[in-house]
């Protein structure tokens, strides 16, 4: 992996629950629509498109989210919901091994399929760590709720 510093500082205002989803359909949308930087970068973060088969309907969910690149260079997204004490969708989606044991990610470049790891207990808190000193509003996410934000990687 590149030697590329992934630190963001942040300078929004963490939107709400109701937002997020919001934000995230658009940011679908317009990540589908392009290939620009512009779009696939934001707030200093970029982003993949993850595809989930929803665990009581079976129709295709597809959602926004920033990743974070482990050392290995596998990327690593946060299933904090901005500190809700309930787990995002789509996170819920892929705790469904029958529906989701591999799922769709695009990325800005390419497009792939994965066997999505829920990372837990040591290795999960090490990354957590790692991944608090380049964006250290997850710690507050997690001082929010009582369950513990889970990180998940998408290898190739």
């Amino acid at each position: 992996m590149e030697n590329e510093s992934q630190k963001v500082e942040q300078f929004w205002n963490t939107p709400t629950h109701d937002q997020i989803v919001e934000i995230s359909h658009a940011h679908v949308e317009a990540l589908e629509a392009s290939d620009d930087d512009n779009v696939w970068q934001q707030v200093g973060m970029h982003h993949i498109i993850l595809t989930t088969k929803g665990r009581r309907t079976g129709k295709e969910h597809k959602c926004a989210l920033p990743i974070w690149r482990d050392a290995d260079g596998h990327r690593v997204v946060v299933g904090s919901f901005a500190g809700a004490d309930r787990e995002p969708d789509w996170l819920a989606n892929l705790r469904d091994k029958t529906a989701n044991g591999e799922v769709k990610i695009r990325t800005q470049k390419n497009d792939y399929s994965s066997i999505p790891e829920i990372l837990e207990g040591q290795e999960r808190d090490s990354l957590w760590r790692q991944l608090c000193e380049d964006r250290a509003w997850y710690n507050d996410y997690q001082d929010r709720t009582d369950r513990i934000i889970p990180l998940i990687r998408f290898p190739e």
